[in-house]
């Protein structure tokens, strides 16, 4: 149910931090409330800054993006929404419904359809059999496609009933300029996804152990059950072996699509993701963004869980609103003045509350861009006018 929205009233602050493990304060309340002895007051209003940050680095790729894996957030984008046909790196969503739909023992028996699908292969034969785990490991790391569409087979019966769960799966994910035709990403028309896309599908395949595992492997191993033989496989990513914080995911190459890469790296516990889409200098331009990450951009603890953050307004009695969650942001270090945070209550002023009821959701903005929304729930109940409440 959608409730009406009493007030949004909102004040800019400046964090300031002696050093990165200090929590910020929360300068912001709703216009009537009173302030609680963890909020630090600011009157300032926000200071539009340019969309585009004049340190932001150069890269060749057509789009590209760069996300922080642990909150999600865009720290550079270029041209992150603009549909391309995304090649191989189509397998990283093979993989993640490979994984969580499958068992990785599970014996798979390959198709004639799947041992007759060309480009890079494994070059399956009919009849073959081999455990699903080592069939995406094959995908991920060799980039089978012929894998991917005996995946497909194995879990959905058909290659067809396997890309409706792909795109269902992406949408679910918030990939929402996603249409898959394929497993594996051969080129067809109807067949894209965006930079931006791509991260959140890759994001959520690193929350995998058997994905994350996979795409870190440099070289790997393969066994197939029959005929009993063993395959040796070398990544096709390159920057694992270049660069020496980086620690996945996968490559895509066609005509179409140009060069493609998704990369991630972990430096002193912070992992970053990033996607270039056609792009002449894949390695380097993933490089190049991953290490302008990890130099200027930053996490911080905006919120603690528990913390108290605003007071609704109430002319009975003092209710603190609290968020349940703690709120972890990323953003250029540039930007650090441009952080600002909005109380917006859904539930009108003076009303009964109950304890724990939501009562409006704290937004957090980086400049003119809103980066995340989390709820305000009551810290106590105040119970109402009996009669005005049966006859308002």
């Amino acid at each position: 149910m959608i409730r009406q929205k009493w007030a949004c009233a909102w004040f800019c602050v400046f964090l300031c931090f002696i050093n990165i493990n200090i929590l910020a304060a929360i300068p912001v309340y709703g216009a009537t409330t009173k302030r609680p002895s963890t909020i630090t007051p600011s009157t300032k209003k926000p200071v539009k800054k340019p969309a585009v940050i004049a340190s932001e680095p150069s890269v060749s790729a057509a789009s590209a993006v760069l996300m922080d894996v642990e909150t999600g957030d865009i720290l550079y984008g270029k041209k992150a929404d603009t549909r391309r046909p995304p090649a191989s790196t189509t397998k990283i969503m093979t993989a993640i419904l490979g994984l969580e739909l499958g068992r990785p023992d599970e014996v798979v028996t390959v198709s004639p359809k799947a041992a007759a699908v060309g480009e890079a292969t494994l070059h399956l034969d009919p009849g073959e059999k081999i455990i699903l785990y080592e069939l995406i490991t094959g995908a991920l790391v060799k980039s089978g496609n012929d894998a991917c569409v005996a995946i497909a087979e194995h879990i959905a019966g058909s290659e067809e009933q396997f890309v409706k769960l792909m795109n269902k799966k992406a949408l679910a994910l918030g990939a929402q300029n996603t249409n898959f035709v394929n497993t594996n990403g051969l080129p067809l028309k109807e067949h894209y996804t965006t930079a931006k896309d791509l991260a959140l599908m890759a994001r959520h395949g690193l929350q995998l152990p058997q994905f994350a595992g996979i795409t870190r492997q440099k070289t790997a191993s393969i066994h197939f059950l029959e005929p009993d033989v063993f395959m040796d496989l070398k990544n096709t990513n390159k920057l694992l072996t270049n660069y020496p914080y980086a620690n996945g995911v996968k490559t895509g190459t066609t005509t179409a699509a140009g060069k493609c890469l998704v990369a991630s790296a972990t430096k002193e516990g912070r992992q970053l993701l990033v996607v270039v889409l056609n792009a002449p200098d894949r390695f380097g331009d993933a490089q190049k963004l991953l290490e302008w990450g990890f130099e200027k951009t930053e996490t911080v603890r905006l919120v603690n869980a528990g913390q108290a953050v605003a007071e609704f307004p109430s002319d009975k009695k003092s209710v603190r609103a609290f968020i349940d969650d703690p709120i972890d942001v990323s953003f250029p270090k540039i930007k650090r003045k441009d952080l600002q945070t909005r109380v917006v209550w859904e539930k009108a002023a003076n009303s009964p509350v109950r304890a724990g009821e939501r009562l409006g959701h704290l937004e957090v903005w980086l400049g003119d861009l809103k980066i995340n929304s989390v709820p305000l729930l009551s810290e106590n109940e105040v119970k109402g006018d009996l009669l005005n409440t049966l006859f308002k």
